[in-house]
Parts: C-alpha cells; sequence; structure tokens
C-alpha cells in the first residue's frame, strides 16, 4: 500500500457495530474474524474473493496492520521465577 493511504482509514471501532469491537471501515466484520483465516495460512487473495467478497486485499493488510499495532503498545509484565 502507498505510504499515502493510511490502513488506519481501514479499520473502525464503533459502540454501535459489534459491541465495539475493531472492524473493516464500512463493514460489519470484526478483524478478529479475518486474523483468523490469516493464521490458517489462507491467501489475502483468497480471503477477499471467497470469504469476503466486500473486501478489498489492503484490508485484510489492515487487520495485520491494526493487530501489530496494538501488540506493539501492549505493556508486558514478566514475574520472575
Amino acid at each position: 500500500m502507498p505510504p499515502s493511504v493510511s490502513y488506519r482509514d481501514r479499520i473502525q471501532v464503533r459502540s454501535d457495530v459489534h459491541f465495539g469491537k475493531p472492524c473493516v471501515a464500512g463493514t460489519r466484520i470484526p478483524i478478529t474474524d479475518v486474523l483468523e483465516l490469516v493464521q490458517e495460512g489462507i491467501p489475502f487473495d483468497q480471503i477477499t474473493t471467497e470469504y469476503y467478497p466486500d473486501l478489498v486485499e489492503n484490508d485484510v493488510r489492515a487487520c495485520v496492520w491494526y493487530a501489530t499495532e496494538m501488540i506493539k503498545t501492549e505493556e508486558t509484565h514478566i514475574v520472575a521465577p
């Protein structure tokens, strides 16, 4: 995706859509549903043609981007043995 286009614009969190869970913007498709398909190794083009034809590949990339951004901000607490 060109740097001028933001993945952030493709993700939406609204309290009236899926109880505030992150979804692909303009849809009711939760990011977690898309990420589960990615986790299974399903190619992005197959996700957009067979599972979610309302999405484009950059929507799938945005889901991965969002998950990565959330992990970057997550605090990890290590407990010593």
